[in-house]
């Protein structure tokens, strides 16, 4: 794939995915066809130990800035902070990248770097808080958590639902530092597709860059495959049958793929598919005809958001190899979160519990013929999303491995290829999280952090570990597999791990309401609590809770997350 050239600072390109579960892409496990992707991984190196937060924009918070998303500014994620006043005021929750962090588009920016973005950005709203106003030279973005992937949103513009959508529906599109009316075609194409559409802008800019002998960094984060599923009626026809078994049966192949290619253990033992007890009638085994050829219906149309993914990906990676730029740019492709099986970022487009669906009962049309099309709001439940997560269990907004393990795909051969264990097509299973990212491109850049000062403003330093002596063969593991710590914590769901220890604290019905222990190392399903047969780890755990808890300013209200399915 490609050539190798002359090797000067690295070009970077970060591709996201929102809500793409841990074996949708091919070289992860999925049945999905996903070649763009399977080639990058077979010249690349696929990361299986990769950690993110457990919902979107705390993850993009770390990303960007290097560190936890308490200090980022999305201790919680702002859907939810609107409802509750106790957030207010507090430092690392201010519902948009803060300034307390240098973010990698302005570092990267400042250091000669030609920056751009198109895609979804869901880390501030503001002309202040933009992509532009935070490093990117170009961008064309979609501010807000979740979109019609065709841009039809008529509930925005009736002013009967003003009281269901809090934020302006006039500002979730920008150019640079300008709001755009998405109901103008010449500010969004009338024959817009959200994969399609912010792939189209991403490399016009790339074209249109005037100094070719300067860097690049380029930012593709896709609104795909968040629901509402919708894709190109020509590719969901291309998945009919696929998923004809339901979500067991989906779940057995991809398990047996997983354990195929070594990502993992042939005697390893899932956990079961997560139900919230309020939906336990709704489960396939108990479905009607009708109502599974729908939920049928529903992973075809997913499995056709993941294919244009690659489709897309594709195009750029065509692009970088006829500009002679591939061997020259740094990949990599992840998701933010685990898979969703529920409704999370219902604001501020549909409004909420109240309004859902009030709205698509108005305005959308959910039939089986027309489910996947723009017209259509649907989402594909707890099953499909356990399928794709395991063997871990739960997924997104879930703190245990189900909400935070998810792919990632890296190449860059002039760093893995010097590598005798991790040249191109190689795995990692070292654990790793999405902190890492932005001290793995300053080293790669070769430009320091700035410090505690930045722009005039005091920042927080990075809290990741640059993955360049792993990735070159110098070190074991990207970080001490033994002694590494790292937390987690959102909507009141807590964790704690140390090397392959792991402690969990989650309200019932999905934890104890007290504090369980896990050995990941044996038990990646998270199946067997040891809290009671190794009481002193779990103190030893508990501990460096207690001082992440302190280090990363964090804030409780008092108040649980309420856990709210749709189907």
């Amino acid at each position: 794939m490609g050539s190798m050239h002359k090797q000067k600072r690295p070009n970077f390109l970060i591709i996201v995915a929102d809500d793409l579960g841990y074996s949708d892409v091919g070289c992860f496990g999925g049945e999905i066809s996903t070649p763009t992707l399977d080639r990058l991984a077979s010249t690349g190196v696929r990361l299986t130990n990769f950690h993110t937060a457990s919902a979107c924009s705390p993850t993009r918070s770390m990303l960007f800035s290097g560190t936890d998303n308490h200090i980022a500014g999305l201790g919680q994620m702002v859907e939810h902070m609107a409802k509750d006043v106790n957030y207010k005021d507090h430092p690392g929750y201010e519902g948009y990248l803060n300034f307390r962090v240098a973010a990698m588009s302005e570092i990267l920016q400042d250091a000669g770097y030609q920056t751009i973005m198109s895609g979804k950005w869901h880390l501030g709203l503001t002309k202040d808080t933009c992509p532009h106003a935070r490093g990117f030279d170009e961008s064309f973005v979609f501010l807000s958590g979740c979109g019609n992937h065709f841009n039809y949103e008529p509930q925005l513009d009736d002013p009967s639902h003003a009281l269901f959508t809090p934020m302006n529906a006039g500002k979730f599109w920008m150019r640079n530092c300008k709001y755009l009316d998405r109901t103008n075609p010449q500010h969004v194409p009338a024959d817009f597709y959200s994969t399609t559409s912010f792939t189209d802008e991403l490399i016009k800019y790339l074209d249109a860059r005037k100094d070719r002998t300067r860097p690049f960094f380029a930012y593709l984060p896709f609104t795909a495959p968040h629901w509402p599923l919708q894709a190109p009626r020509k590719l969901i026809e291309k998945y009919k049958g696929t998923y004809n078994d339901g979500p067991e049966g989906l779940r057995s192949k991809r398990l047996q793929n997983l354990i195929e290619m070594g990502i993992i253990k042939a005697d390893v033992e899932p956990a079961p598919v997560t139900m919230p007890p309020s939906m336990e009638l709704s489960r396939w085994e108990n479905m009607t005809e009708q109502e599974r050829a729908e939920s049928t219906r529903k992973m075809e149309v997913f499995a056709a958001m993941v294919d244009s993914i690659d489709e897309n990906i594709g195009r750029v990676v065509r692009h970088l190899e006829q500009s002679a730029e591939l061997d020259d740019t740094f990949i990599l492709f992840m998701s933010d979160n685990g898979a969703e099986g529920a409704m999370l970022e219902a604001l501020p487009m549909m409004g909420g519990p109240g309004s859902v669906n009030r709205i698509i009962d108005k305005y959308y049309n959910n039939s089986l013929e027309n489910m996947g099309m723009g017209d259509s709001y649907i989402w594909y439940g707890a099953e499909w999303a356990s399928a794709s997560m395991a063997p871990s269990r739960g997924f997104k907004t879930w703190i245990t491995e189900g909400g935070i393990r998810c792919p990632c795909v890296i190449r860059y051969p002039p760093l893995h290829a010097s590598s005798a264990k991790l040249a191109g097509g190689s795995t990692t299973d070292s654990f790793s999280t999405v902190m890492d990212i932005l001290p793995t491109i300053l080293d790669l850049a070769g430009v320091e952090h700035p410090g505690s000062n930045f722009r005039g403003r005091e920042v927080v330093p990075m809290r990741g570990a640059s993955w360049t002596p792993h990735l070159g063969g110098r070190q074991a593991g990207f970080h001490d597999e033994e002694k590494e710590i790292t937390g987690w914590e959102l909507f009141g769901l807590r964790a704690i791990r140390e090397g392959h220890w792991k402690a969990l604290y989650m309200t019932v019905p999905r934890g104890k309401d007290a504090w369980e222990l896990y050995n990941l190392a044996d038990d990646p399903g998270e199946m067997h609590d040891l809290a009671e047969k190794e009481p002193k780890v779990l103190e030893r755990l508990v501990k460096h809770w207690e001082t992440y808890y302190a280090e990363t300013g964090m804030f409780d209200p008092g108040q649980e997350f309420k856990y709210t399915m749709y189907a």
